[in-house]
């Protein structure tokens, strides 16, 4: 019933499938509201979190398959924040990640990286396990900080993505490393406006 989702067309001469372009399509909007803080973003997070799964388990990049499902629940703890959180219960408010917690992400992204990586390639037929690995720890981690509002969730963004552009192309996933670029550029663009609200309340 669904088989017409992974039927292959060319858009603009790339190969990709409908299943690809829905991604494609949410993903950029839930990035592009999530810039604005907006928090339908995080509706668009969890269908899109859907349509990836479905997308990386096909091309064997069990890592980012997995992390969808980190997507899909950050994205409901997300909207929750983002509506419900901080002491007043009016959603939380753009602010700088305290400086603690730079150690723990450190220490998580050092030993899961290499473990996770190493468990992939042991047991699985996984493709790229250690780079895989790497990008789904630092998405993991940039993924929580946004929902938490941290400003440099951004940076962790822009550099994640620079390099899912590169693995995407490889991966001859087109149409997914278009829109990751499409994440690098927003990306740029929510850290200037996140950045914005960040000072002026420091300044208040």
């Amino acid at each position: 019933m669904i088989d017409w989702l992974n039927h292959s067309i060319s858009l603009a001469g790339l190969l990709t499938t409908p299943l690809e372009i829905l991604g494609f399509l949410t993903g950029a909007i839930c990035v592009y509201l999530n810039t604005r803080q907006n928090v339908l973003g995080w509706f668009f997070g969890i269908v899109n979190a859907v349509l990836y799964a479905a997308v990386f388990w096909q091309v064997r990049l069990y890592a980012d398959m997995g992390l969808q499902g980190y997507y899909f629940l950050t994205s409901i703890y997300g909207w929750w924040m983002w509506k419900f959180g901080g002491q007043t219960h009016n959603g939380v408010k753009v602010s700088y990640t305290p400086a603690k917690l730079y150690p723990v992400f450190g220490l998580i992204f050092i030993v899961i990286t290499i473990s996770w990586g190493f468990l992939l390639g042991r047991f699985t037929n996984a493709s790229l396990t250690y780079a895989d690995s790497a990008l789904t720890i630092a998405s993991l981690i940039g993924q929580w900080m946004m929902a938490r509002k941290y400003l440099e969730n951004w940076i962790i963004w822009i550099v994640a993505d620079a390099c899912y552009v590169v693995m995407y192309f490889y991966k001859d996933l087109h149409l997914t490393a278009i829109l990751y670029a499409v994440f690098l550029v927003l990306a740029v663009i929510g850290y200037v406006q996140w950045r914005k609200d960040v000072v002026r309340v420091s300044q208040l």
